[in-house]
């Protein structure tokens, strides 16, 4: 790990992954794409890590995108597969993900806030894909149209203009809005929620979410019931019913 990227893992299982840049506004410029594959990859094995969020140091920016002055230096043309570590796309993750977006989220900073499951977002931020403004491309735009109308997504990616964060709670992109000063706990907040839940039931229901936008109704159904059978099957499933009719909170093994 760099400072470029904090990672914190709380006693609760939420890991805080902070992008530490906030001079470059949080640009994910080489170091901070090694401490972000990094700070992925621990959170994918660390076994107490059940949740992540993911925010920026500062209050102005999340992530401003990528470093041009590099694209300008190197002479970048497509850029590689794996250059920028994306959960769920180049990067293998099991578990559930949120953006604490605290600031602005521009092209490269709006692709890892909707790589992530969960979006919250500051009122004062900001987000834009603006690759048409500097001849660049958005090609990781494209699961964007599961999340937004397609009207709404072409007028973003073909004018490259910022939109609120009250445009962007408006259209789906984000959960919950919150003031400036309160996004982080904002996260954490929905993070205790998703928590509460079994492990394997959050984790099939993650699944069958992502399935449900590959395929079609018939397919979707078929691998939504596969996903679900370790949590059917599991002691937690006997668990849940059994608190329920005790009237007490249950107790969640994960097993």
């Amino acid at each position: 790990m760099t400072d470029a990227v904090l990672y914190d893992l709380r006693p609760d299982g939420i890991a805080i992954l902070t992008i530490n840049r906030p001079d470059t506004r949080n640009a994910l410029g080489r170091e901070v794409r090694e401490g972000l594959r990094a700070a992925w990859a621990r959170f994918e094995g660390d076994a107490a890590a059940r949740i992540a969020i993911l925010t920026g140091a500062g209050e102005k920016a999340f992530c401003a995108g990528g470093d041009l002055k590099e694209m300008v230096e190197t002479g970048m043309k497509v850029p590689p597969r794996d250059m920028f570590p994306l959960p769920y796309d180049n990067l293998e993750l099991s578990k559930p993900t949120i953006a604490a977006v605290n600031g602005v989220a521009f092209a490269g900073g709006w692709m890892i806030a909707q790589a992530c499951d969960l979006c919250v977002a500051s009122t004062a931020a900001k987000f834009a894909i603006t690759e048409v403004k500097v001849g660049r491309g958005s090609p990781w735009a494209a699961p964007l149209i599961h999340m937004i109308p397609q009207r709404i997504m072409m007028e973003i990616i073909l004018t490259g203009k910022p939109i609120t964060a009250q445009r962007a709670y408006e259209i789906g992109l984000v959960n919950r809005l919150a003031e400036p000063a309160d996004v982080l706990e904002c996260a954490i907040s929905l993070a205790l929620e998703v928590l509460e839940g079994a492990p394997l039931s959050v984790r099939a229901g993650r699944e069958t979410v992502m399935l449900a936008t590959e395929m079609g109704r018939g397919a979707a159904l078929q691998a939504a019931r596969a996903a679900h059978e370790v949590a059917y099957n599991s002691g937690d499933a006997q668990e849940g019913p059994r608190a329920f009719a005790e009237k007490r909170k249950p107790v969640w093994r994960g097993e």
